[in-house]
């Protein structure tokens, strides 16, 4: 079933990337400031993806907890703060990436890629498939990092999100799927 949602007056689909930017905009909140400065990191102005799932809110990452997890969007509002306890970061809604927009195929077509992509994606949270810290194997389907979920769900579809567009020419980063590369090589939709 396709599932449609609205995230800070964004809308979203089963299968669309929510992007974010690690930390808060503004205050001195420390553990907000923290996962800024570890932001800084990685290239590009989104630091993280998580694939929104349905119903309501529901969404899947690979994160902070270690593993791949499904977590909520309450109330159509991104608030990190609130989601803390069960995503174990803190990080602002950068937009909304849509692989499939304008994509040429029939409608039941697509949607039969939206719920092959969420099966994809839950059945690697329900195995607690563990955080993949080599970013440069993002080949492998046994650990995963967050922008490599979104890119494995993706191609299975035939769609690669391995895009090279947004990040900067770094020898020996091909292999790593960036956050950023996925929003600039979408069409997308800032917060």
């Amino acid at each position: 079933m396709i599932y449609q949602y609205e995230i800070d007056k964004l809308p979203v689909q089963t299968g669309d990337i929510i992007c974010t930017t690690d930390g808060i905009n503004a205050g001195t909140d420390l553990k907000g400031q923290f996962w800024r400065l570890l932001g800084k990191l990685i290239p590009g102005d989104v630091d993280h993806i998580a694939i929104y799932i349905g119903p309501a809110g529901r969404c899947v990452e690979a994160g902070a907890r270690g593993k791949v997890i499904t977590f909520d969007v309450r109330e159509h509002n991104w608030d990190s703060r609130r989601m803390l306890h069960e995503r174990g970061i803190i990080d602002t809604l950068y937009g909304i990436a849509y692989p499939l927009h304008k994509i040429d195929l029939t409608g039941a077509e697509i949607t039969k890629m939206r719920e092959s992509i969420a099966e994809y994606c839950l059945r690697q949270a329900s195995l607690h498939k563990p955080y993949n810290l080599n970013f440069l194997d993002s080949s492998t389907e046994d650990t995963f990092y967050c922008s490599q979920l979104a890119y494995k769900a993706y191609l299975r579809q035939g769609i690669d999100l391995d895009t090279q567009r947004g990040i900067p020419e770094i020898p020996g980063t091909e292999l790593i799927i960036f956050p950023q590369e996925i929003w600039s090589g979408c069409y997308h939709r800032r917060a």
